[in-house]
């Protein structure tokens, strides 16, 4: 009995491998396309709703405006998640060196177009919020409340992302011997003289060919449990809590707390970046690929962390701030 599942062969990065002109059309950037166009629906859905005039101080708003203020949001995050992907989970040093290059969408060498890869979610997530801030600044709009609405979009369309990862074979997970584990083309492979690797093999069922020395082990599919937990769970949360008329900026507040617990947790699962390993760690030569420890923690862990005290903080703040104007009201 075969206990795991292998990566469907059918799957490329690219939407039409075999046909030249439109190889260059990849899944990742046409789920980022979705990403946006999910998030800019529940905008307009919001905007429907009367969203963005309820309240006080309320301004007109037009779906101009709605698109302007997504618009602005997304370069912003794109520039930050690529400007925090190459500065700082690069360990080469060269766009410290050569920082045209972060934005260089050819390879240094061959010259070949290969696109902007590699995009760090908490870059992303800074670069939207000060795009965002801007945004509001410069059009005079009640910052907390267009917060409020921009994260019930983002984890709207946050799933599609993590699908892109998917369907990219990239950001697996550790290994794993759970029946639904993967096993991803790309992934390190491990040499069967290893104990522990026979033992995974044995559990598995794993198929193996006489004379293999190396073996390609199931991982968990993280990206799946990440486009799960983080973005449609994420999402009917904070859908749920807008519908609840909170005070202004406590369900922005509730998007990095619930993002960042269960990315977080998701973590333990996740492969980190083996060319950057553990941050903190009981035993810092711990190997990436297996779970020895729950206070090994990544680089993702620790900016989910300050991401969840930073939104209780804001929660806080929210609350004492809307109470006072509640008392004020009554006055």
């Amino acid at each position: 009995m075969f206990l795991y599942i292998n990566y469907p062969s059918w799957i490329h990065p690219e939407l039409f491998p075999n046909v030249p002109v439109l190889s260059l059309v990849r899944w990742y950037g046409l789920m980022y396309i979705c990403a946006f166009s999910t998030a800019y629906f529940i905008l307009k859905r919001l905007l429907k709703e009367g969203y963005f005039e309820s309240g006080e101080n309320a301004i007109k708003t037009t779906e101009d405006d709605v698109f302007s203020y997504i618009t602005t949001g997304i370069v912003f995050l794109l520039i930050g998640a690529r400007v925090f992907s190459t500065l700082v989970y690069d360990t080469t040093g060269d766009y410290w060196r050569k920082p045209w290059l972060i934005f260089w969408p050819f390879d240094e060498i061959t010259h070949k177009f290969t696109g902007l890869a590699g995009m760090s979610y908490h870059g992303g997530f800074i670069g939207g919020l000060f795009g965002c801030v801007f945004w509001c600044k410069k059009n005079k709009r009640p910052l907390l409340k267009w917060l409020d609405a921009i994260v019930i979009a983002i984890a709207g369309g946050y799933t599609f992302g993590r699908l892109g990862n998917f369907l990219n074979g990239e950001l697996f997970g550790r290994v794993t011997t759970v029946p639904w584990g993967v096993v991803f083309p790309s992934a390190q492979k491990f040499s069967l003289s290893q104990g522990w690797v026979q033992t995974v093999v044995e559990k598995t069922g794993l198929a193996v060919s006489e004379g293999t020395r190396l073996v390609n082990l199931p991982r968990h599919p993280s990206q799946l449990y990440e486009a799960f937990f983080e973005g449609i769970c994420t999402f009917l949360i904070l859908w749920a809590a807008h519908k609840k008329k909170f005070s202004a900026g406590i369900v922005a507040s509730l998007y990095p707390i619930c993002y960042g617990t269960f990315r977080f947790i998701i973590e333990y699962f996740r492969e980190p970046d083996s060319n950057i390993g553990y941050r903190i760690a009981v035993d810092p030569s711990a190997h990436t690929y297996l779970n020895t420890s729950l206070l090994n923690l990544s680089t993702g862990q620790v900016l989910c962390a300050l991401m969840i005290f930073g939104g209780i903080a804001m929660a806080v703040s929210c609350s004492v701030i809307g109470r006072k104007k509640a008392k004020s009201l009554e006055k």
